[in-house]
């Protein structure tokens, strides 16, 4: 996997002051998307231990409040088994820290329902992660007022919530 950047200090991608990782592929290539340097796969540098340790640092600070994980398109199979290897040593390492993560697809129809059902790694991948902002950007839907999203399709879901009730449970801000 190649990541375009990671960010220290990032307080406009998921509640409070957050470490964030920017993977590099999408093959969603939304029209008017922010960030389409990441749509290929081989933009950036290659993700390493090395990287992964930086994160593990920059999360220690007891103000920093989570991790969150955007691109290009975390749910990418070429991506998956870098992503599930960093969230698993964050959740041993920092259980109380949350995780955000920015997809372009569904929460209930394209994970549950199918990505799930054809790989395990993505039921853990899932397990992993607090909160899900789901959808695809969509221009026409493009609304700047919005709060941690850039269209108005697109969801703030609490995953456990949502797995728990069997319904979507969207996060509201505080």
């Amino acid at each position: 996997m190649n990541y375009a950047d990671i960010k220290q200090y990032d307080i406009a991608n998921g509640a409070g002051i957050r470490v964030s990782l920017f993977v590099s592929g999408c093959s969603h290539h939304c029209k008017g998307c922010f960030n389409q340097e990441t749509w290929s796969f081989d933009y950036g540098e290659p993700f390493t231990e090395t990287q992964a340790n930086q994160i593990i640092e920059y999360l220690k600070p007891d103000y920093v409040k989570g991790l969150s994980l955007l691109g290009g398109e975390p749910f990418e199979p070429q991506n998956r088994g870098e992503i599930i290897s960093l969230l698993r040593r964050v959740k041993k390492e920092f259980p109380e820290k949350d995780v955000w993560c920015f997809t372009g697809y569904l929460f209930d129809k394209d994970i549950m329902e199918n990505m799930c059902r054809e790989d395990e790694a993505v039921k853990e991948m899932i397990s992993y992660i607090d909160i899900l902002v789901d959808g695809k950007f969509m221009e026409a839907k493009k609304n700047l007022q919005l709060t941690f999203r850039g269209s108005s399709n697109q969801r703030i879901i609490k995953v456990r919530e949502s797995l728990e009730s069997g319904n979507i449970v969207l996060w509201e801000q505080r």
